[in-house]
C-alpha cells in the first residue's frame, strides 16, 4: 500500500509543482481514499504542501514574481485564519464532510476555465474576505488554498499567469505553514510521531517529485486533461467522504 501511495504522491507533487501549486486537494483525497486516520490527514497534507512549494516559491520570489504590495493583504489575513483553522478541534464526521465539501469546490474549480470567461470585478474588501476564508478552510482540513484562489485571481485579470501562479505557490506554503501550527498546538508535538515514523516516505517523495517539477517546469499532460483528470479523482474522493461522514453523524 505504501509504495503504491508513495508512488502516486511523488507523481501528484511533479506535476503541480510545475504550475506553481502544492497538491494539497490531491494528497488529501489519496488520504482520504487509503483510509488514513483522519486525525493525521490535515498534518501529513500539509507537511506535503510546505516540502512541494518551498522551492518553487523561493525560485518565484528570486525571479521578481511576487509584488509584496499587492500580495500581502490577501496573506495577513489567510495565514492568521489558517492558523485559527488549525487549532479548531473537529470530530470525525464533521471533519469528513468539510473535508469532502472542500474536495467538491475542488473539483468543480479545477473544471471551471476562468481565462475564458469574461472578466469579472470583486472589491477589494471582497477579495480579503474570500482570502480569509480559504485560509480557514486551509487550516481546518489540510488544502493550502490555492486551488481556490488561483481561479478567482484569474477571473478577475488579478495579473498575469506566472504572477498568479508565483502567488499561488506563495500562498500555499504560508496557509500550511500556519495552519500547520495550528494542528500541532491542538494535537502536540507528538503527533508529529506517526507521520514521521510511518509517513515519512511520501514526504520524500513529495520533495523529490516537487524539485524536479519546479526546476524543469515539466508538463507531462497539457492542463486540461490534467485538470479534467485530478476533477475525477478529487471529486470521488469528495463524494466518498461525506458518505462517510453522513454515516458517522
Amino acid at each position: 500500500m505504501m509504495v503504491w501511495l508513495t508512488g502516486l504522491f511523488a507523481l501528484v507533487a511533479l506535476i503541480y509543482a510545475s504550475v506553481g501549486f502544492g497538491g494539497g486537494s490531491t494528497y488529501t483525497a489519496l488520504l482520504g481514499l487509503w483510509g488514513i486516520d483522519y486525525a493525521l490527514i490535515p498534518i501529513i497534507s500539509l507537511l506535503c504542501n510546505i516540502v512541494v512549494v518551498s522551492g518553487g516559491s523561493y525560485r518565484f520570489v528570486r525571479a521578481g514574481l511576487v509584488k509584496w504590495p499587492q500580495v500581502m493583504p490577501l496573506l495577513l489575513v489567510s495565514a492568521p485564519l489558517a492558523f485559527i483553522g488549525g487549532l479548531v478541534p473537529l470530530k470525525q464526521w464533521l471533519f469528513l464532510m468539510i473535508l469532502g465539501s472542500a474536495l467538491l469546490i475542488s473539483a468543480v474549480a479545477l473544471i471551471v476555465q476562468p481565462e475564458r470567461m469574461a472578466p469579472r470585478r470583486i472589491s477589494k474588501r471582497m477579495l480579503l474576505v474570500l482570502s480569509g476564508g480559504v485560509g480557514l478552510l486551509a487550516g481546518l482540513s489540510g488544502i493550502g488554498g490555492g486551488i481556490f484562489m488561483a481561479p478567482v485571481l484569474h477571473l478577475i485579470r488579478w495579473s498575469n499567469a506566472r504572477r498568479i501562479a508565483a502567488f499561488a505557490s506563495l500562498y500555499i506554503l504560508i496557509n500550511s505553514v500556519t495552519g500547520l501550527a495550528g494542528q500541532l498546538i491542538k494535537a502536540g508535538p507528538q503527533s508529529l510521531a506517526e507521520p514521521a515514523g510511518q509517513y515519512w516516505p511520501l514526504l520524500i517523495a513529495v520533495f523529490v517529485g516537487g524539485q524536479i517539477g519546479s526546476m524543469l517546469g515539466m508538463k507531462i499532460l497539457t492542463p486540461r486533461l490534467l485538470k479534467t483528470l485530478t476533477a475525477l479523482l478529487v471529486g470521488y474522493a469528495a463524494l466518498r467522504l461525506l458518505w462517510q461522514g453522513w454515516g458517522l453523524m
